[in-house]
């Protein structure tokens, strides 16, 4: 594959907790790395400066840059998923079902940025990947339980029936994760603040009442 950067593949050692801690610290240099500079950008020469030893270290832990690229996307779609999944799942009328998926989101930008500043940036190569295939798959499940919460607080009368569902999605999506370009998860701003806001003018707009 074109994209990826190999090495010869061996049996993955068993790690112990100190190796999972030095495996996780990799793969948030690595995913920070993605996001900023770009994924076919970086080397694995890159990671390992960045994290202070040898790019051939590296290989104790990853077979290869793609591997690490499965590896931080498979836990950020699958734990978004999950989330997303949970909150659903607890029976709340549609709009605090709404709510919950907007606060979350924020939440997992404050926690994982990279992750979703890759995912987004990343989307294009990501579709021609055979190997990621799952992305696509998963970006389309979240998609639709968003789209059946819409619809179920079109039908309750949570929300207006004159919107199809499918553009307020997409204007939800489009700037809830956005924010992903300038919110800082150590600045001035919480994520929940954010969140506040942004429902207020979600359910509220522009205008004083």
């Amino acid at each position: 594959m074109a994209t990826t950067e190999s090495v010869p593949r061996s049996k993955r050692r068993a790690t112990s907790g100190k190796g999972q801690g030095r495996r996780a610290e990799l793969l948030a240099i690595a995913a920070e790395l993605f996001a900023t500079k770009g994924y076919t950008q970086t080397t694995v020469r890159d990671i390992g400066d960045a994290a202070g030893i040898l790019s051939g270290s590296l290989y104790h832990h990853f077979d290869s840059k793609e591997a690490m690229l499965d590896e931080i996307l498979r836990d950020f779609m699958g734990g978004l998923h999950a989330s997303f999944a949970e909150i659903v799942a607890g029976g709340e009328s549609p709009r605090a079902v709404l709510e919950g998926l907007v606060r979350s989101s924020f939440a997992t930008i404050h926690e994982s940025p990279h992750a979703v500043a890759l995912y987004q940036n990343e989307s294009a190569l990501l579709a021609h990947l055979p190997d990621f295939s799952y992305v696509a798959k998963t970006s389309q499940d979240i998609t639709t339980q968003w789209l059946d919460v819409l619809t179920a607080g079109v039908a309750s009368g949570d929300f207006r029936d004159d919107l199809d569902p499918r553009v307020t999605y997409r204007f939800v999506r489009d700037s809830v994760w956005g924010t992903v370009g300038w919110y800082k998860p150590h600045g001035e701003l919480a994520h929940e603040s954010v969140a506040d806001q942004f429902l207020s003018m979600l359910y509220g707009g522009l205008l004083p009442q």
